[in-house]
């Protein structure tokens, strides 16, 4: 047996087809790496497109702020334009144009309101000119702890308020909302110590991106928790979601470490199957649809099948090969990542963990970045078995390559589509289709499945059963297999 594993191996690699897809995909892999590197959207702060400005120019000259119609655009126009103006004094990315947005635009709006809308009031807009200067000023000095100690002292300002109005309450309904109100201010409490102890600048950058996410999804789990309810599937998923994201943005923010960034080396390795499994199927299923339809074509299987070997150990040293095939695919995308990766962005970011919450102890687990990897390739195996398998038949049944190669690639670059119909209209016969249950990954750390009901001892067997009932197929197809006309 080992012997004819090993000749099929030597066939494969005396293939130039081999070489040649090996090549395309490490040309691929070159061009994402790049586009990475170079093109990747890190979504840095831009307040107002240049377009929009131009636009926003064009459209007020048109308006008359006197004239009731106009008035309210007017004054939309004029706070945009105003607050550029401002904005253009301080670099692209620096947390004052994060303050001027979030912190002066109501200032503005209001001034602008009293100016130019109907109810004018010149002493407002000289108590909100105050304001605005006083802003300004701050933010000339540099001082972005005078904003944060204010938010600070707002939230303590309002969850006071609302404790109070809670312990003057008897009304059940309002009083459930108000604990509500009190969870999510204490939320903003907190998300404004975490800025001062952790000296957060307001800006856009992965720390306010990990406080500001945190704190949405710390409420969405706070009203979810507050629902008397009974949750559905789909929004216990949710709420899992949420509880596992927030831990991870409290996990950056005790930490100050992006384990979000995906443009590096590790983050392209953790999403090894989204960036280039399209392309290791493409190689699994080259090798596996042609390994037995080219004997046919070629006439070589007579050659083989003179041997001194029964047809079942010809076909199985065929499907070990496959088998090997899958795992040296896997690994040369690998490898090959590792180069290039290496090479563009190099290889700090490998010590960053990959962290997933366990649903199952209820905590957040740090897991190297290899580690990660190798869990992924033996939850995405079975799938790339059934594929290759599917392959492997065809070209035994059909004899036909092309036949043998578009069929399974056709099934896989269906199957999301298929799924997400079936999970969309929970329709549960079809747990038993096999893209249902191929992918393990969603059975891991305690997570809900796609689908109420399905477990890993479920998807197991049904996978199983495709398995054997193609290899059933095949072995019988092939030992009966008629060689005298070819």
């Amino acid at each position: 047996m080992s012997k004819l594993i090993k000749n099929e191996i030597t066939k494969i690699f005396k293939k130039k087809s081999i070489y040649i897809t090996l090549l395309v995909v490490l040309a691929f892999i070159i061009l994402t790496n790049c586009i990475y590197k170079f093109f990747y959207n890190t979504g840095n702060y831009i307040e107002y497109g240049e377009n929009y400005i131009q636009y926003a120019k064009e459209e007020i000259a048109k308006l008359d702020p006197k004239k009731p119609s106009d008035a309210k655009m007017y004054i939309e126009l004029k706070t945009t334009l105003d607050i550029y103006e401002m904005t253009q004094k301080y670099e692209e990315n620096s947390w004052q144009r994060d303050v001027l947005s979030t912190k002066i635009s109501s200032y503005v709006n209001e001034r602008n309101t009293y100016l130019y809308g109907e109810n004018k009031d010149n002493e407002k807009v000289k108590q909100i000119e105050e304001k605005i200067d006083n802003v300004l000023k701050k933010l000339e000095q540099g001082d972005w702890k005078y904003f944060a100690n204010e938010e600070l002292e707002q939230t303590k300002l309002e969850l006071n308020t609302l404790e109070e109005q809670k312990a003057n309450t008897e009304d059940k309904q309002e009083l459930q909302q108000l604990e509500l109100s009190i969870v999510n201010a204490k939320i903003d409490k907190e998300v404004a110590e975490i800025r001062l102890n952790k000296d957060i600048k307001y800006g856009n950058d992965f720390m306010n991106k990990a406080l500001n996410n945190y704190q949405n999804q710390a409420q969405n789990v706070a009203m979810t928790e507050k629902e008397s309810k009974e949750l559905k599937y789909e929004e216990k998923k949710e709420y899992n979601e949420n509880i596992e994201k927030r831990e991870i943005n409290r996990y950056i923010l005790d930490n100050n470490v992006d384990v979000n960034k995906e443009n590096n080396t590790r983050g392209i390795l953790k999403n090894l199957f989204d960036e280039y499994g399209l392309f290791i199927i493409v190689m699994i299923v080259m090798i596996a649809g042609t390994i037995v339809s080219e004997e046919f074509n070629k006439g070589t299987i007579k050659l083989l099948l003179v041997r001194p070997y029964s047809r079942n150990k010809i076909l199985a040293a065929k499907f070990i090969t496959v088998l090997i095939m899958i795992i040296f695919s896997i690994l040369a995308v690998v490898i090959m990542e590792l180069l290039v990766g290496g090479m563009i962005f190099g290889y700090d970011s490998l010590s960053i963990p990959v962290l997933q919450y366990n649903f199952d102890t209820q905590s957040l687990e740090t897991i190297n970045v290899f580690l990660y990897l190798g869990i992924s390739i033996m939850t995405q195996l079975p799938k790339l078995i059934l594929l290759a398998t599917l392959s492997f038949a065809c070209s035994t049944l059909f004899t036909n390559s092309a036949v043998a190669i578009a069929l399974p690639l056709l099934g896989y670059m269906s199957a999301d589509m298929i799924n997400l119909l079936v999970i969309k209209n929970n329709v549960q016969f079809m747990r038993f289709f096999v893209s249902l249950n191929w992918d393990f990954k969603e059975y891991l750390f305690g997570n809900l499945p796609n689908m109420e009901g399905m477990t890993m001892e479920f998807s197991t067997i049904i996978c199983s059963l495709y398995l054997i009932v193609m290899l059933i197929v095949t072995f019988i197809t092939f030992k009966k297999k008629n060689i005298k006309n070819i």
